[in-house]
Order: C-alpha cells, then sequence, then structure tokens
C-alpha cells in the first residue's frame, strides 16, 4: 500500500488531543495506523474542557522490564509492550517449572532451542556477515569466528532475492526451526537479512522483527536483541511519544475504552453508589468522559469509586506511580462535583487477592479488562493458573457487567509453527493498516514499531513457559472459559455498535465493525483483530 497522506490526530472519545501531560506509555500491541479523517462527533460523552491539563489514552510500563526466569534471555523484557499490551507484563508465577504448553522440545523456563557454544559463534558469525563487523549492533567478539562461516556469495543472494517470496521465506525459516535443520535456518536468515527493511513495505518492516525473533530462539538468549534492534532505554517522555503516534493513528484503545464505556454507563444507570475495578488503568483517561456524563445524571451524580490495578514498573512510563492517577481523577470530579474515591492496586495482576479490591456493601460493580487478561498466565503456564483463579474472584463479585476486549489471534498455546504462521497472518494486517498511516521513511513511526510492536513479535516468536507472556486466544476461547468459569454474556445495546461506527468514521474506510456471537469484532479489510464483549 502506498503511504499516507496528511493525517489529523485523533483523540480519544472524540476530543482534540491539545497537550500530552506527562503520560506513560507501553505498547499495546500490535496496533494499526489508519488514516485519520473527519472531526468526531460527540456521542453520550462530554468533552473534557479543561485547557490545563489534557489526559492521554494508554500507558505502560517501561521497556527495562525484566520477567524471572531461570534462562538470560531479554526477550521477555522485549515483549511488554504492544499497541494492545500498555501495560508491563501481569505474568508473575510462583511455580515457573510446570508448564503443559511446553511438548514440542522447548525448555520450560525460557527460549526455545539451547544450543552449544559452536553453534552460537555461527550464529554470531552470521550477524556480522549481515551487519557487517563495525555495526555497533554486532558484539566485537563475533567477528572472530567468521572466516569459518560457510555461506551464500553476495552475488548468489543478489539473484536469488527478486525471485523469492518474503512471507514463504519466513515461514520456510520457521519450518527449519521447529524441524531442527539449523543450517537451512541459518542460510535461510543470512537470505532474509538481505529482504527485510524497517523502513520498507509492510511485509518487510514485519519480516525484520520477526526475523530478529528467529535469531533469538535459534541462539537461546535474547542478550543481543535489544542491540540489534537499537532498544536503548526510553525516557518516559519518549515512550509518550510512541505512544502517542499510535495512538493519534490507531483505533484499538478508543475501540477498547469507548465500547466498555457505554456498556458499564448503562449497566450502572441510577445506581446512587458505583465501584469500577479496572485490571489496565494507565493514565484513567477512560474514565474522564464517563465521570462527566455521569455529573450530569438526572437526579444527580452517584459516588463513584475505581480500583486501579497496575503493575509498579509503570512508574517509568508514566512518570510516576499511581497517585498521578487517583489525583488526576479526583481532581477531574471535584470540578464536576461528584463524590470520588481512588483506590490504587500497585500490583502485577496476577497478584490482585479480594482484599486488594476493598469492596464495600452496597456498591455496584462493574470489572474492566482492556487487552489485559491474555498476559495472565493460564494452565498452559502455571499450575497455579492466575488467568483462571482471577476470573472466579470478579465473579465472585457478582458485578453488574464484566468487559473484556482483547486482540483476535490465536498464539497462546499453539506449537511454534503454527503460531508463527498465525503471527504472520495477523501482523501483515497491521503493518498493511500502518502503512495507509504514515510514510514508510517516517522516523516517528519507525521508533515506535520498533520500541512497541517489535517487543511482542520477539516475544511471541522467541520464547516459551514462562518468558512468553504475550498470549492471544481468540473469542471463541474466551467464550468457553468465561462460561465454565460461571459467566454467561451480557447483551450489548445498539448504542454500542453505533458508538463505535461513529468513532470509525474518523479512520480509514478499511477498518470495519460487526458484531456476531455476542461480541463486537474490529476488522481490518477481512481480517478480524479486536474483539470487544461483556459479562455477568
Amino acid at each position: 500500500m502506498k503511504a499516507s497522506q496528511q493525517h489529523r490526530g485523533v483523540a480519544l472519545y472524540h476530543q482534540p488531543v491539545q497537550q500530552i501531560d506527562r503520560c506513560g506509555f507501553q505498547i499495546l500491541e500490535n496496533s494499526m495506523y489508519p488514516d485519520t479523517g473527519s472531526q468526531g462527533n460527540n456521542l453520550s460523552f462530554q468533552n473534557y474542557k479543561d485547557d490545563k491539563e489534557q489526559f492521554f489514552t494508554l500507558d505502560s510500563s517501561p521497556a527495562t522490564a525484566f520477567l524471572t526466569c531461570d534462562s538470560p534471555s531479554a526477550i521477555s523484557g522485549l515483549s511488554n509492550r504492544s499497541p494492545f499490551s500498555p501495560q508491563g507484563s501481569h505474568s508473575c508465577f510462583s511455580d515457573q517449572h510446570h508448564s503443559s504448553g511446553n511438548n514440542y522440545g522447548s525448555p520450560i523456563s525460557g527460549c526455545s532451542i539451547i544450543v552449544d557454544d559452536d553453534f552460537k559463534s555461527k550464529l554470531r558469525e552470521m550477524e556480522v556477515s549481515l551487519l557487517g563487523p563495525d555495526s555497533d549492533i554486532v558484539d566485537s567478539h563475533f567477528c572472530s569466528h567468521r572466516s569459518g562461516m560457510a555461506r551464500w556469495s553476495h552475488s548468489q543472494i543478489a539473484e536469488t532475492i527478486p525471485k523469492l517470496n518474503l512471507k514463504n521465506v519466513l515461514i520456510d525459516c520457521a519450518r527449519a526451526i521447529s524441524e531442527t535443520e539449523f543450517d537451512n535456518a541459518i542460510s535461510l536468515m543470512e537470505v532474509l537479512g538481505q529482504m527485510v527493511s524497517v523502513s520498507g513495505e509492510p511485509m518487510q518492516r514485519l519480516g525484520a522483527y520477526m526475523l530478529e525473533g528467529l535469531r533469538a530462539r535459534l541462539e537461546g538468549s535474547g542478550s543481543s536483541i535489544y542491540k540489534t534492534l537499537k532498544c536503548e532505554v526510553p525516557t518516559s517522555s519518549q515512550l509518550m511519544s510512541y505512544m502517542s503516534v499510535l495512538y493519534r493513528i490507531c483505533p484499538y484503545w478508543r475501540f477498547a475504552y469507548l465500547s466498555a464505556n457505554v456498556v458499564i454507563r448503562e449497566a450502572l444507570e441510577n445506581e446512587p453508589r458505583i465501584h469500577i475495578i479496572d485490571f489496565q488503568i494507565a493514565q484513567g483517561s477512560q474514565w474522564i468522559p464517563l465521570i462527566q456524563d455521569l455529573a450530569c445524571q438526572p437526579g444527580g451524580p452517584p459516588r463513584i469509586r475505581i480500583t486501579g490495578v497496575d503493575d509498579t514498573q509503570s512508574k517509568h512510563a508514566r512518570g510516576g506511580g499511581l497517585q498521578i492517577v487517583g489525583k488526576r481523577l479526583s481532581e477531574l470530579a471535584a470540578s464536576c462535583n461528584v463524590p470520588f474515591e481512588f483506590n490504587a492496586a500497585a500490583m502485577c495482576g496476577s497478584e490482585v487477592e479480594l482484599h486488594n479490591l476493598r469492596i464495600q456493601p452496597g456498591e455496584a460493580i462493574a470489572v474492566n479488562f482492556p487487552y489485559v487478561l491474555h498476559h495472565m498466565p493460564d494452565e498452559s503456564v502455571s499450575t497455579e493458573n492466575h488467568r483462571d483463579r482471577l476470573l472466579r474472584l470478579v465473579k465472585s463479585l457478582s458485578p453488574k457487567v464484566m468487559t473484556l476486549v482483547e486482540q483476535e489471534s490465536n498464539t497462546n498455546t499453539s506449537p511454534f509453527y503454527s503460531r508463527f504462521v498465525e503471527m504472520v497472518d495477523y501482523y501483515t494486517a497491521m503493518f498493511e493498516s500502518i502503512d495507509v498511516a504514515r510514510p514508510r521513511d517516517d522516523k516517528e513511526r519507525i521508533s515506535a514499531e520498533m520500541h512497541c510492536v517489535a517487543r511482542d513479535i520477539v516475544n511471541m516468536v522467541a520464547c516459551e513457559g514462562a518468558e512468553r507472556v504475550e498470549r492471544h486466544e481468540l473469542f471463541g476461547k474466551w467464550r468457553s472459559r468465561l462460561v465454565m468459569d460461571g459467566f454467561t454474556p451480557y447483551p450489548l445495546s445498539p448504542k454500542v455498535t453505533e458508538a463505535i461506527r461513529v468513532l470509525l468514521k474518523e479512520y480509514h474506510g478499511n477498518f470495519r465493525i460487526q458484531e456476531a456471537n455476542g461480541a463486537l469484532y474490529l476488522s481490518w479489510m477481512q481480517r478480524a483483530m479486536a474483539t470487544s464483549s461483556a459479562w455477568r
């Protein structure tokens, strides 16, 4: 696809972004970059008028976060953010050595293949041949074995590459790794290194990051990935800048926030005391329009309590702890004459227990899971199965509604090769949507993809067991799990669909919305990318 035309920034809930103040970012997945178009129309939520401070969206945990694991891999640290994953990993394990999902030849607590020193040397030689001995990406000691590596000549590569299909070569390389054909895999990686580019076509950009994941998987160590991706630790302001780029041109977070808010507003209508439990509080931006709307409720506003669950590692991205979110929301509520209380649960989502939520008698409860539940390890990762434990905890609260937004992808328990093929399909659609929103040589886009999207990709390709924190499920699997845990679907009203249809008018026409199976599906062309559903 061609690079996009000029575009306007789009803010949460149809608010123009006038200022981004100290907002931390994370990667939330897999974000998409559509063209933005007309000014947004007001829905049921009022615009936030405060000129002194504008609340932004997403936030996240720092890029420096590493999961604890047995193998010295930095890959899990790379994977903590993506356009869909604004928060640091919520995977917390007390038992990392029981993984029923690791039945395809990978170590339980690390990347999939551990190789000997000779094999690592060959891989290092390959990187030198691709990147050059003077590159600051490769450690100097990589160069010492270069002369002994058998590889294609540059003339052979130059003659062959124009005839090759990049997608097919990526998949062939993944197949070679899954079948332990390591020499073949190394040769294919050398070819791939000449085909990919972070400023090229969508498939070339995706290929660049998938190739890094393949290299890390073969080497069994993520020690060189930060260098290869040039992922120096971003400052808080840099993270804010990267995520602001994603947010302005990507509808995913607005889709999540808006669809959940419409459902929650309807479910809590006329309740005198409400308690919202947000397992991905980020900056608290989602609740600004809801508080404003409830302030105008006939008969007066309810008493509102919001519990924000947030990994303490998010301090780096946000520029501080949850007290920042509590202060902002409290000041907003006071300006609207809304009785308000903020409860900070500064911990990994998997660690949340009942007492952390400070439930009070007589509260009408709503629970929000925006692109976060897939980070909770399930039975395939840990015998503790935090995913179901947390869902059963929520069910015990008898909430009026629970909202769930997740990526529509199957990467949780799939074996490596199947997962890789699924990722190629999913992320091709995502990178194509990015391509219509920003020029291919746009430095902001390159930085955002590198520090955000690349992290998730490398994690899913290179890691297994507790280190692989990106574990997406299809909606059908989420539905089965929720039903087994005692939930029943909460019907979505036409207002939800209509609100999202109005929202998508601001984005590229290839973004589409459809209601099916009790959920809203957000798609790029024919590929479903995310779903929003409600439960009780």
